[in-house]
């Protein structure tokens, strides 16, 4: 293992609240490193790291992607609504505000 080391971020958000901590890694450490490192699993303990998925920079990643310097590392929550259902919803909304115009 190298002495060099990476400064990255872990974020996750639920419609409550969100957290975005910093830490400090040794180069070569991997998106799951950095999460676990990061506490955020404590913190948030509905995480699931083996059904959601995960990014960097709005990107999925892999949890053995290896991480760069300044790194953001993303936990996305699971969809809880179709998102074509969601669509002809808000399509639904909008015609109807279109004709009460």
């Amino acid at each position: 293992m190298t002495d060099k080391t990476i400064r990255v971020g872990v974020t996750y958000a639920t419609p409550q609240r969100q957290s975005w901590l910093e830490l400090t890694l040794p180069e070569g450490s991997t998106v799951d490193q950095a999460i676990r490192a990061s506490g955020i699993l404590e913190e948030f303990p509905e995480i699931d790291l083996n059904t959601q998925k995960v990014g960097t920079f709005g990107k999925i990643a892999k949890l053995d992607t290896v991480l760069e310097d300044e790194t953001r590392v993303e936990i996305y929550r699971p969809i809880t609504a179709d998102p074509k259902q969601a669509k002809r919803k808000k399509v639904a909304r909008e015609t109807a505000t279109e004709e009460d115009s």
